[in-house]
Order: C-alpha cells, then structure tokens, then sequence
C-alpha cells in the first residue's frame, strides 16, 4: 500500500503541528492502526475527499520526479508510462505550463491523458514515438523527458534521449534497463537522473524513523513538504485524481485487488475500505496448531516480544531446541511475527505485547527489542509476575536502570536474566574453573574487532540503542567479571579521536581484590582479522580464548587444548536459563552482577565524557553499587 487516510487518536511527545482527530495522510502499512513520525505525514484539507488524499504518495512521487526535471513554463515535456505515477506527473507538468506529450502502449491509458489535456501517443506496432515527438515539437526536440514505465528494455532510456533536444533532461521515476548508449548523451550533451521515491528525507534512517526534519530554508521539499504540496493541489482542483481510481474494495478482500491488478492491465488506482463502525481492533492472530512434541509438564510457557534477526535465528531456535512451547510471538511489524510465529511452531501473534504480558499461560517472556525499549519492557514482565530473559543490555542510562530495582524490588522470587552469553561459552567455562583457588590477583585482556557500522544504524541513536559500548561493549564488563570474581571498584576509557564521535575505545578496570582488565573495543580493523579474543595471565601462567574457537593455555595445567566449531554460549545459556525456571532456585546471575556491569558500563561513557576515571564502590548485599561522584578540588 502506498498510503492510507486516516484520523489521528494519540500524537506522541514532542510532535508538532498534529492534534487528535485531525485527518492525516501518511505512508504507513496498510492497518486499522498506524504509527508513524511526523516527518511521514501532513494533515488532509477540509475540501479533499479521503478517497483523493489517498493519492498523496504516489502523486508525491510523481512530483518529486517533476521538480527533478526542473520544467519551465512554455517547455514541452514527454511523459513515457501512464500509469498512476505517469499520469499524476503529467497533470503537474500541465500545471507548470508545460506542453505534454503522454506515451504509453496501451490506448485506454492515453485517452486518459488525452482528457487531461495531454498530446496523447500509443505505441503500437509500426509506430514512432520519436517521430511524434519530432513532429509536435517542429523537429526540434522535447525539453525533457519523464520516464515513468516499468520494463526491463533499455530503449526506453534510448527512445528517450533520442526524441529529446539538445541538452535536455531525462529523469527515471519507474523501472527500467540502464544499459546506457553513451552516443546518446555524449552528442546531446543530455542530464540524466534517477528519481529517489517521493522526496529528500526517503531512506534516511534519521528522517524516516527518528522523526528529525530538514530545515525548510535549505531543502525546500522533503517528503512530507511534498505530501502537503500534493494535498494543496487536489484542493484547489489542479490535480484531478476521481477518475484514476479503478475499484473500491473492502480491506477484508485485499488479496483480489492484488490479483486483479496483476491481470488486468486497465487496472488504476484500486481503494481498499476499512470498516466505519467503532469495532475492536484485533491485534493479535491464532495460529493452526503445529506437531511439535508436548513438553514436560514443569517445562516454561513462553512468550517472546520482538522478532528481529536475533530472535528469529538465536533465540527461537535454542527455545524450541529446549522443548518449551512458544506461546505467542509479539512484534510491532505483524509480518515479521507471523513468519516468526509459524516457523517455530508459536501458537499465536500478536502485535500488542501487552498480550504476552497478560496471558496467564505464559510464565516466561523473552525480550528481544531494540535496546531503549529493554527497561520498560522488563519493568512491566517484571510486575506481571513473569521470569524475564533480556538480550543485553538491561538498561541505556541510570534512569532505566533504576526503574529495573525498583520492579525487582518487587518481584524478588522471579527469575531476571540478561543475555551475557560469553560467560556460558566452552572455553569461558574452562577458564574460570582453572582460576578456582588462585592466591594472587590476575590481568585480563579482551580485544574485540567490532567492525565499522552505517552512522544511522539504530544501534547508535542514543534513545533506540544506546550506543555500542553501553549495548555490545558490556557483553565484556560481564565477562571480566565473570573471570576475575570480584567486583570492578574503578573504570576508566579513552576513545580514538576521530570525527564528532568514536566507538572505537580502550577500557581499563582495577578489581577488589587488585586484578585488572582491559577491553579494547575496536571498531576500525579489517574484517579478515578474528573478531573477539581473550587472554588471561595469572601466577607465571597464561590462557588465551581464540574468537571462541580454541582454547591455548601456556603452562597452565590442567588445561588442555580445546578446538570447537565457534561457540559464543547462547545455546548453553538459554538452556540453563529454561532449566533454572523450571527447577526453580537462584538465579543464573545474581541481580547484583547484572547491576553491577550495568553500572560498570554507564561508567565507561561516564568516563570517556568527563574525561577521568570514575570510581565504583561495593554496597551492602551487592557486588557493586552506584559511581561515586567525584568532586575536583
């Protein structure tokens, strides 16, 4: 679905220029309910059906590909394809004053233009559109050509500069083979482009999904600048859209719009209805039952919130392995948790996690979101009386950490468990039993090759991920500590200067009992190098983990060589995490560790921005209580 109409019930903080019960355009998925930021939507005139504002993206596409040909009034400009963005981009060339010759193969689809006021060509068989071009133009050429077709032929782009002027423009807003002639352009000295969808701010993660705008004085037209540019128009009647709509179809019927428009090259605009009548949402869908193999009757009912890439190749699998039903899978893209929820046998879907939390069924809930929404989400398992597994990390600042006690408070008996799966592996297993009565502190070292990612990658947005450090860098604090077995009392860090910003940081971390630690955290090497190793020297002896593959000890026995298919624990850990809820006892990690690395990691970019070590300080009953704010004298 291109766009939907609707009216607004909730406008989120911050946002501006939407009230409740406005109608709005946007580019939402097809769904009763639609979230989107405001950057993707402009709000409907009185005057403008909601049948016609449903034309907004695809008439913003057309006109985005317009302004790309930057016409003249006077100019004469050819449009190839009548489709519905081919004949939304004539209408607008019409209202720049320019003369328009609309192509198309088939006849009906020139008519249409043709009642726009268009020079209407249909291709056939014999025909020449470079001709009719050259007569309707006194030879001289058309000033510029929008490409609105769909095909894989490449002579489309060659009919299109050959019918074109001496420096003209040829702009792509379809589809179409790009095996360029250079003849072509070289002797006409044309421009060629290619028509980014409907507007500046498309496909910028920042635009799109974090809701921040482009300053009007330096692009003028962004996508939603568009959207309302386009409403305008269908309200002072210069953009005609009644008669491209081909069929009204009620929503429940959906897939024969599909087909239908599939066979029937007539086929325009097609509308899908939603039903009036204030009717209950439902949000969350049955599956058929599956053959799985009915667990124990002590076995965990899970339930799982979020259905990203790691949840659908981690975590589902190792829960499935375990043998514990999978209740309900919930995501707020319905697809993704319906693939999800099918292929590892879930009983339902849903894209209200509320579901999850108040099913009685399940007693365990998976989290598996985006990193800023971890808190709030174990906060309320928490209070439903749930056990909770969180992918780390559990908390973004101080604030979410805080809510987390407060809901533990609460709920001390339920299992609360943050996904540091490094310290399930094989080979960490190994090595920690080793450490068992060491009599003398020891140095551990972890070098973990992160590689570089996108600037807009979620993970670096400070509310969705946190940054690298507080979401992958603390998979290593855990693991420290794990090794040393005793609580970090200073952590210190230093980023590698380069550009506004650096996740490429050294750590370094002095323990209680006087060992120390340090994690380079480095984000600027090959990806031919190994990306994670381990290396621990005690008492004239060393151990070193080799990205989790091998296992070398120098002279240190009692530890033999270990060669493995790459093991990083998760398997390990999901099991003995179902295990430890279904046999009941302590958990896993003691909610003081998992506080303690929290507060451990907050502290590293504490560090890197005030420049200096921070202190960390033991408190009653935990391992590691909140940094000691140092005052300079």
């Amino acid at each position: 679905g291109y766009c939907n109409v609707g009216r607004v019930i909730d406008v989120g903080p911050g946002v501006a220029g939407f009230r409740v019960g406005d109608r709005v355009a946007s580019n939402g998925p097809h769904a009763e309910i639609v979230h989107v930021p405001a950057t993707l939507a402009a709000r409907v005139p009185d005057g403008v059906a909601d049948e016609a504002a449903a034309f907004t993206v695809l008439g913003s596409i057309a006109l985005h590909g317009v302004r790309l040909a930057e016409p003249t009034f006077g100019e004469t400009l050819a449009v190839i394809g009548l489709g519905l963005v081919g004949l939304l981009a004539a209408q607008f060339l019409r209202a720049h004053g320019c003369r328009v010759i609309a192509i198309d193969t088939q006849a009906g689809r020139c008519e249409r233009a043709r009642a726009m006021g268009c020079h209407a060509v249909a291709v056939r068989p014999g025909s020449d559109p470079v001709a009719a071009a050259a007569a309707l133009t006194e030879g001289r050429g058309v000033d510029g050509v929008v490409i609105a077709a769909s095909t894989e032929s490449d002579e489309v782009v060659h009919q299109a500069a050959q019918m074109c002027r001496k420096r003209g423009r040829i702009v792509l807003v379809g589809v179409v083979g790009l095996d360029l002639r250079r003849s072509d352009f070289y002797e006409k000295e044309l421009t060629f482009q290619v028509s980014c969808s409907y507007g500046p701010g498309r496909h910028d993660p920042t635009y799109e999904s974090g809701g921040r705008d482009y300053p009007a004085a330096y692009v003028r037209w962004t996508v939603a600048r568009n959207f309302a540019a386009v409403l305008e128009a269908l309200a002072d009647g210069r953009l005609k859209v009644d008669d491209l709509v081909s069929q009204r179809i009620p929503q429940c019927s959906a897939a024969d719009a599909y087909g239908d428009a599939l066979s029937d090259a007539q086929t325009m605009g097609i509308v899908l209805t939603y039903p009036q009548d204030d009717v209950p949402v439902e949000r969350t869908v049955a599956l058929p039952k599956t053959s799985a193999t009915p667990s124990r009757p002590t076995s965990p009912v899970v339930g799982v919130i979020g259905a990203g890439q790691f949840a659908k190749h981690v975590l589902l699998p190792e829960i499935r392995r375990f043998g514990a039903p999978i209740r309900c899978v919930a995501s707020s893209m319905g697809v993704s948790g319906v693939h999800a929820a099918r292929k590892f046998d879930a009983q339902q879907t849903t894209t209200d996690y509320h579901t999850v939390l108040e099913d009685r069924d399940i007693n365990v809930v998976f989290i598996a979101t985006r990193h800023g929404d971890h808190a709030r989400l174990v906060a309320e398992a928490l209070e439903h009386g749930k056990h909770v597994f969180v992918e780390k990390p559990l908390a973004i600042d101080a604030e979410q950490l805080e809510e987390v006690r407060q809901a533990y408070s609460l709920r001390p008996e339920s299992q609360l468990m943050v996904g540091f799966n490094r310290r399930f592996a094989p080979h960490a297993v190994k090595v920690r039993a080793a450490l068992d009565g060491r009599t003398q502190p020891i140095a551990v070292r972890a070098v973990i090759n992160a590689g570089a990612i996108p600037g807009e990658h979620w993970t670096l947005d400070p509310r969705e991920g946190g940054g690298r450090i507080i979401g992958e860098a603390c998979h290593f604090i855990d693991l420290l500590m794990f090794l040393v077995d005793h609580p970090i009392v200073e952590i210190s860090a230093v980023a590698l200067e380069s550009g506004s910003t650096s996740e490429t940081v050294s750590i370094s971390a002095r323990f209680v009992d006087g060992s120390i630690g340090a994690i380079d955290y480095w984000c600027n090497g090959p990806r031919s190098y190994p990306k994670e190793r381990v290396e621990v020297f005690s008492e004239g002896r060393a151990v070193v983990i080799d990205n989790w593959r091998r296992l070398v000890a120098y002279q240190w026995a009692g530890i033999p060589k270990m060669r493995l298919r790459q093991d990083k624990g998760h398997a390990h850990e999901i099991a003995a995490f179902l295990q430890c809820v279904a046999s009941g006892g302590v958990p896993l990690i003691p909610f003081a560790e998992l506080d303690a690395v929290t507060q451990a990691t907050l502290a590293v970019v504490q560090s890197l921005r005030e420049r200096r070590p921070i202190p960390l300080h033991r408190d009653a009953g935990a391992a590691v209580a909140a940094p000691v704010e140092v005052l300079a004298p």
